[in-house]
């Protein structure tokens, strides 16, 4: 299979290679509910030691500057209560933890979760972290200019591999939040 976005190598519809995904990501993909069809969701193997963005487009192509986005774990604080979440956003910009996610949450102070949180709460690597098998009860904050492109890059839950999502799944995953302004430039 050719890969919709980017040049890569080898390119499954993740359905196709759930081995090579993490158990909460395959998990997701087996039971995926969405409008968008699984088979949709593409897993293309990628080389960890390119992991740094630069180096990434150099090799992969560099129209996926673009078209990339990532997933990181915030937590949001109030009357001693943590409430975890991802937030999905073009890899360009930069997640507003301090407006629009803490408003979101409704807490009084949110931050970025620690590494071992976010490893250990989601069962992904760091580096891999993305919101296709996130716990279940998790608000999954997307940026709506993810939600606006044909296709994003997104990590597959290991540093070895992406996935190469239809934008408009992002708004189908569970307690998924399509939000204007989430990713700052």
């Amino acid at each position: 299979m050719r890969a919709p976005i980017g040049h890569f190598d080898h390119a499954v519809p993740a359905p196709d290679c759930l081995d090579e995904l993490t158990r909460p990501v395959a998990d997701a993909v087996r039971g995926w509910r969405g409008a968008t069809p699984a088979e949709q969701i593409v897993h293309v193997d990628t080389n960890p030691e390119w992991a740094d963005t630069a180096t990434f487009v150099e090799h992969y192509g560099k129209e996926l500057l673009d078209r990339s986005a990532n997933c990181v774990v915030v937590a949001g604080k109030r009357g001693g209560e943590t409430t975890l979440a991802a937030c999905v956003v073009l890899s360009a910009t930069r997640v507003d933890v301090n407006g629009v996610v803490r408003r979101q949450l409704g807490s009084r102070k949110a931050s970025f979760a620690p590494m071992d949180t976010a490893t250990g709460e989601t069962g992904m690597e760091y580096g891999g972290i993305t919101p296709v098998g996130l716990p279940a009860d998790w608000p999954v904050l997307v940026d709506a200019a993810v939600v606006a492109l044909p296709y994003v890059l997104v990590g597959s839950g290991r540093r070895r591999g992406k996935l190469l999502v239809p934008g408009a799944a992002f708004a189908e995953l569970p307690n998924a939040v399509v939000l204007e302004g989430l990713g700052l430039a």
